[in-house]
């Protein structure tokens, strides 16, 4: 491409953004009266086209006359903007904070970006046309939602970038930056997971809750659709619920597995599909034969500060252990000290297993282990639900006993192949 071709391509990109942006903004403000609205697709677009020829000329070498077209472009919009008549006491700062972001984007255009400004500019037009969904979202969220959203924001941004990456600690098991990382993407799952709850399991029902619900814990939402349906007469959807939030449980752990631990991703796959094929068939039943059921309210938000640093000294002690039992006993020793640490968590298993080096332990007896975590879950949640719900919580337990002994057959069969 000659130099020619690409100035054009520069220039054009910067019209793009104007206009694309310029489309969204006139379409928005198209209600207001004539001689209130500051800029529209017109000036948009203007303003691409001259910050745009900006960026090129301080490509050019050419920075003074660069910086007076921007200032110029800034001039016009602070007067245009300060000075508008039927201003409200309280303005919108959308369009001209859109305007200086297509000011911004021209100029990279102009400058030598063009890929990057055209994204920018997809996104910013994003971000404006989806004001209703947007505002909808923050009406469905409450104080506690906000000050969870805080805390992940800590847990990740705040941390995360100012731990060390090394080896540390007894064995040289610790790398705090992975360690962290570990918190940054589970309470993120189970974090993503809560929010869909929230924005669609109370509008939805039952059936929702439990599908997402237990994508981010399947055992508190057992525990909420277990005691809901126990202090009913009579049962509702909660039983296909807590046999749905089971099955996607099934399917949540080779997403850990496939994060943490990628070798042992076929293995689990292998052993779990039976059990993933009757979770979901026996699921599907109940779901069939449930009534149309309001949801509960979802369990407690999974995001605190105290749980995630428990979860990464629990993630901690289990690397120091594997380690340990790498060197003294094998990968049979690995095997035991993976089923009984997953019978307390099993998303602390896989990350352990990530941990450890590809030959501490084959992937068939590392899978067997991550099974046997599951079966000892399962039975939990089995025990709360007859415990809660009592009789009317039977079809859902059958349920889930039905997967468990799938599960159980498939870890005898890969137990032969030893």
């Amino acid at each position: 491409m000659s130099v020619g071709w690409a100035e054009a391509l520069a220039a054009a990109t910067a019209v793009a953004c104007g206009l694309l942006i310029g489309i969204e903004r006139g379409f928005d403000l198209r209600d207001l009266k004539p001689g209130t609205r500051v800029a529209g697709v017109r000036t948009f677009t203007l303003v691409g086209l001259v910050s745009g020829l900006a960026g090129l000329v301080g490509h050019l070498g050419q920075s003074f006359a660069a910086g007076a077209l921007m200032a110029g472009i800034a001039a016009v919009l602070a007067i245009g903007y300060g000075h508008r008549p039927g201003l409200s006491e309280r303005p919108d700062a959308t369009t001209p904070i859109a305007a200086v972001a297509t000011a911004a984007l021209g100029f990279m255009a102009g400058f030598g970006e063009p890929g990057f400004a055209i994204a920018g500019a997809t996104i910013v037009t994003l971000i404006l046309a989806l004001k209703p969904e947007l505002h909808g979202f923050l009406d469905k969220l409450d104080q506690a939602d906000v000050k969870a959203l805080a805390r992940y924001a800590v847990i990740a941004g705040a941390v995360l970038p100012f731990l060390p990456n090394g080896h540390y600690g007894p064995l040289g098991a610790w790398n705090p930056q992975k360690l962290w990382l570990v918190v940054v993407l589970v309470t993120g799952f189970s974090f993503l997971g809560y929010v869909a709850n929230r924005i669609f399991g109370e509008r939805h029902g039952t059936v929702a809750t439990g599908l997402i619900g237990g994508a981010y814990s399947s055992t508190a939402v057992t525990q909420a659709l277990a005691q809901r349906l126990g202090s009913e007469k009579q049962g509702g959807a909660e039983p296909a619920g807590i046999a749905l939030a089971t099955a996607v449980m099934y399917l949540r752990v080779p997403v850990l597995i496939a994060i943490f631990a990628t070798r042992v991703l076929l293995p689990i796959s292998v052993l779990l599909l039976p059990a993933v094929i009757v979770a979901w068939g026996a699921g599907y039943w109940l779901y069939r034969k449930a009534p149309s059921h309001q949801g509960p309210a979802p369990p407690g938000n999974p995001i605190a500060l105290l749980p995630a640093l428990g979860f990464v000294t629990f993630v901690a002690v289990a690397a120091v252990a594997a380690k340990w039992a790498q060197g003294s006993f094998g990968q049979s020793g690995i095997a035991v000290l993976l089923l009984i640490i997953g019978s307390m968590d099993v998303d602390v298993a896989i990350v352990t297993l990530g941990g450890l080096s590809p030959g501490a332990i084959s992937p068939l007896v590392a899978a067997m282990a991550i099974g046997g975590t599951i079966i000892v879950n399962m039975a939990v949640k089995i025990g709360i639900t007859l415990v809660y719900a009592r009789r009317l919580g039977l079809s859902a337990a059958a349920a889930m006993a039905s997967s468990v002994v799938a599960l159980a057959v498939m870890i005898g069969l890969a137990w032969t192949r030893l």
